[in-house]
């Protein structure tokens, strides 16, 4: 290897080095908050401002703002107060579907100098759907000399909240 390859080589290296180091400085811990589905909007998440240690008064001037991950602006930061608050309905059916996690990644941009934070919203589930059958009806016919106890399996149910509910008489 040449020297003029040895040092271009070093200088890429130093180059990603640097940039490794000074985007590892910029982000910051994680900060996680759970919230029920369904709130109100401007239902409060979470302090930012306490949980990250930041003065209410930095908030505005360093320009503190919430990018979220989805494109979607369901939270939002009232800087008055340094909380984030609900912007929108969530729905978490909607949201996510039948997974066991909901979580709803943000980033915090403060700028002046520049920082981000991870931030994590867990959604949790309510109860707010009742189960359905895919029928009204069902018939059952049972023998007069069936045994006392005896169980008989039905359709199962639809819960939009847990998903298909096998039930058993």
């Amino acid at each position: 290897m040449t020297k003029r390859v040895a040092f271009r080589w070093w200088r890429h290296y130093l180059l990603f080095f640097f940039l490794f180091l000074l985007l590892w400085s910029t982000t910051e811990g994680q900060t996680r908050y759970s919230i029920p589905e369904e709130l109100n909007v401007g239902a409060v998440v979470g302090n930012i401002a306490k949980d990250l240690g930041l003065k209410i008064s930095e908030l505005y001037d360093r320009k503190l703002r919430i990018a979220s991950e989805s494109g979607k602006q369901y939270f939002s930061v009232d800087l008055r107060r340094g909380e984030i608050v609900v912007n929108e309905r969530i729905d978490r059916e909607i949201l996510c579907g039948e997974n066991a996690n909901c979580l709803l990644p943000l980033q915090i941009v403060i700028e002046d100098p520049l920082q981000l934070y991870r931030v994590e919203v867990d959604i949790q589930d309510i109860n707010d759907n009742y189960p359905h059958f895919q029928s009204m009806d069902s018939v059952l016919k049972i023998a007069e000399s069936t045994v006392p106890g005896m169980r008989f399996p039905l359709e199962s149910a639809v819960d939009p909240d847990v998903g298909i509910i096998f039930i058993h008489s």
